[in-house]
């Protein structure tokens, strides 16, 4: 018998017996509003990088984090649904927006990176989303003490870099992050899952876990491909 000759099952393949049909439902909730804010923060990073008409920086960031907590602080139900969506999206664009001072540093040194480090945020992200569905459920969630250590160790090298200013430590903090927000990319998704079989269907909030892993993810490549390129381009000389 032909190898080639043989059909494969795209249906069994995205099956997810695991999960409850109201959970997968749930979840392209989800994932569709990570979809449209991944759109929304483009537009974001397009107005500083582009247009110049508003720059990102520390009002920025402040704007963001405002809309976080803003967001987290205004209940989930149909009558609030369109007005989380706004808060949302506006998150989302001040994300975008922050990321600006990042992508004129990574233009400045390759601008080829930028799409590199998104076709490779989006490989990890999305293999590591399929593994924690295709998993057994509830078995990465024994990593959220171990994640949360790990961000705690981030914070010291990086409190202990301002005095040293080593490159190597920030090399390290770089690598380490990102090995930290797969892991995170892991445990958020078997996390929403959980939440949505005990009822939570709060689709907005838990979008946005998901939108920081994927930017955190995206902007840490980002700066270690153009530290990596920066180092290439030296020694040729």
């Amino acid at each position: 018998m032909n190898v080639f000759d043989r059909n494969i099952n795209f249906d069994a393949l995205f099956k997810f017996s695991q999960i409850s049909h109201s959970t997968q439902l749930h979840l392209k909730n989800v994932y569709s509003s990570l979809a449209a804010c991944m759109l929304v923060a483009a537009a974001g990073s397009y107005v500083h990088v582009v247009t110049r008409l508003i720059q990102g920086g520390l009002l920025s960031a402040l704007g963001s984090l405002a809309m976080m907590v803003w967001l987290s602080m205004t209940p989930h139900s149909p009558e609030t649904e369109r007005k989380r969506l706004a808060i949302l999206a506006g998150f989302a664009f001040l994300t975008g927006l922050g990321l600006g001072p990042t992508l004129d540093f990574v233009i400045a040194v390759n601008p080829s990176i930028i799409v590199t480090a998104f076709m490779g945020t989006s490989v990890i992200f999305v293999c590591f989303t399929l593994s924690a569905l295709y998993a057994k459920r509830r078995s990465y969630l024994f990593l959220g003490g171990t994640l949360m250590s790990g961000l705690s160790l981030l914070f010291l090298m990086s409190l202990f870099n301002v005095f040293f200013g080593s490159v190597m430590l920030f090399k390290a903090h770089m690598y380490l992050g990102l090995l930290i927000m797969c892991g995170f990319v892991l445990f958020d998704t078997q996390l929403i899952i959980e939440k949505a079989e005990n009822g939570d269907k709060d689709y907005v909030w838990q979008c946005v876990e998901l939108f920081l892993d994927f930017i955190t993810i995206f902007r840490k490549l980002m700066v270690i491909l153009a530290m990596n390129d920066k180092e290439k381009k030296k020694e040729r000389k």
